[in-house]
């Protein structure tokens, strides 16, 4: 799993059927010490997560599994929101 910042809302007037009801936010990904790691990308947010939270989230094939409709062409999708994070230095 990746760590990302939910950065924004994307509005879509016309969704496939699989994707009705769901969410769209903008996402910047994320490295191991939060610095930003690579350009913003649209995810599915099925966890109700908000703008300046801290997500984790799939890309891929095993991103369309957080929708009910399983066989949908679903590229990144938030997992879960992060409640705490310990960061280890390497010294």
């Amino acid at each position: 799993m990746k760590l990302g910042r939910v950065t924004g809302r994307v509005v879509s007037t016309i969704k496939i059927d699989s994707f009705e009801g769901v969410k769209l936010m903008l996402l910047q990904p994320l490295d191991e010490k939060l610095q930003n790691a690579g350009d913003p990308i649209v995810v599915f947010n099925t966890v109700q997560a908000g703008i300046g939270d801290i997500v984790y989230y799939e890309t891929s094939k095993e991103a369309n599994k957080v929708l009910e409709f399983i066989f949908n062409p679903c590229d990144a999708a938030i997992m879960g929101i992060v409640d705490d994070l310990n960061i280890k230095s390497k010294d």
